[in-house]
């Protein structure tokens, strides 16, 4: 098995162990960090030990490799198409640049447990993705400040051997069109290169607009999955 191929089960059971709960043949992610969760194999014995691991009324985040069918026990919450994209040439990508001549590259800042606050509510405003109070624990998170606002951020999310997944990447709507989802993204994907490891991310398949700038930084498409919110019944 690649080591990009059921990825959430192979963060959790390696380099992002420390921060799973286990029940049978599944995991998930503490819920202080995401929603995230996955299973050693689809077919009923995932699936009960998923449900032993959320219990009644619990919710999970699941990347399957097909579309989500209906299931006794289960009720389908939402989902989408998941596009998996791996920047694996190891060309470093262009400083990207904002519009107008009057461009100028801002301060990246590093963030941490005191930004936590201000890191939700910008993910809680833009939609990125699930996150949590310790999801910036998962590795590396950069800003862009805007008098003394958080206004831009990326950072690192599900690692695998020899791969680290940019993550959390969004701006403010009123500091869009500067180029500063780019600026943070190059950065974390040089990070993750000088460290000997693969950068890749996860992006809905019909979000037209990021996957063209993702591929402008290198990314290329590796596999469709899909991405599904269940609860149990």
């Amino acid at each position: 098995m690649h080591a990009l191929d059921n990825v959430i089960w192979q963060a959790l059971t390696t380099r992002d162990a420390q921060f799973a709960e286990s029940f049978g043949e599944a995991r998930r992610f503490v819920r202080e960090v995401g929603p995230l969760g996955a299973f050693r194999e689809h077919g009923p014995q995932g699936y009960a030990s998923l449900a032993g691991l959320v219990g009644p009324d619990g919710t999970i985040g699941l990347f399957l490799d097909d579309p989500y069918e209906p299931r006794s026990g289960w009720s389908f919450v939402a989902g989408a198409p998941l596009l998996q994209m791996v920047a694996d040439n190891g060309i470093a990508p262009p400083v990207p640049r904002g519009a107008g001549p009057e461009f100028i590259i801002p301060e990246i800042v590093e963030l941490g447990p005191r930004d936590s606050k201000e890191m939700i509510e910008l993910t809680a405003l833009t939609k990125p993705g699930p996150f949590g109070s310790r999801t910036h624990e998962l590795g590396t998170y950069l800003g862009i400040r805007w008098e003394e606002k958080l206004v831009a951020m990326a950072g690192e999310r599900l690692k695998v051997p020899g791969h680290t997944e940019v993550s959390a990447v969004c701006t403010h709507p009123e500091h869009t069109g500067k180029g500063y989802a780019g600026i943070l993204m190059a950065e974390v994907m040089q990070r993750i290169r000088d460290r000997g490891e693969t950068p890749f991310l996860h992006v809905r398949q019909d979000n037209v607009r990021a996957v063209a700038i993702y591929k402008r930084l290198g990314f290329r498409e590796r596999k469709v999955g899909h991405f599904a919110v269940l609860r149990k019944v």
